[in-house]
This record gives C-alpha cells, sequence and structure tokens, in this order.
C-alpha cells in the first residue's frame, strides 16, 4: 500500500513549489508554483506530491 506524501507549509515557506528542497534530485522535475489560496491545499500535477498549510496558518490578501 502507498502513503500519500503530504507536505506541510508555514508562512515562511511561501511561495509553494514543487519540486521541494527535501525532494531527491534523482525524482526532480520542471519547477511548478503551487496555489494554496482557495482551500491552504495543492497537489502538484506532475508527482502528485500534496501540499497543505499548517494548521492556524492563514493566508492575507494583498
Amino acid at each position: 500500500m502507498q502513503t500519500k506524501n503530504i507536505v506541510e507549509l508555514d508562512l515562511t515557506d511561501l511561495p509553494a513549489h514543487c519540486p521541494n528542497p527535501a525532494m531527491p534530485l534523482w525524482s526532480s522535475h520542471p519547477k511548478v508554483f503551487l496555489d494554496l489560496s482557495h482551500n491552504g491545499h495543492a497537489t502538484c500535477p506532475y508527482c502528485s506530491t500534496e501540499y497543505q498549510l499548517k494548521a492556524g496558518v492563514v493566508l492575507k490578501a494583498h
């Protein structure tokens, strides 16, 4: 059974992008920026890694 890889982000981790620095070089793909503004959650279209904001983190509108 494969478990989902979920990366929790804080405000200091924004703007969110994948691949992230913790990923090994061999599994790299083109860098994509992820939009967390709608529900605090995004999925990478290349590797399906899920990103979410840590509990209590709130994005502020510009």
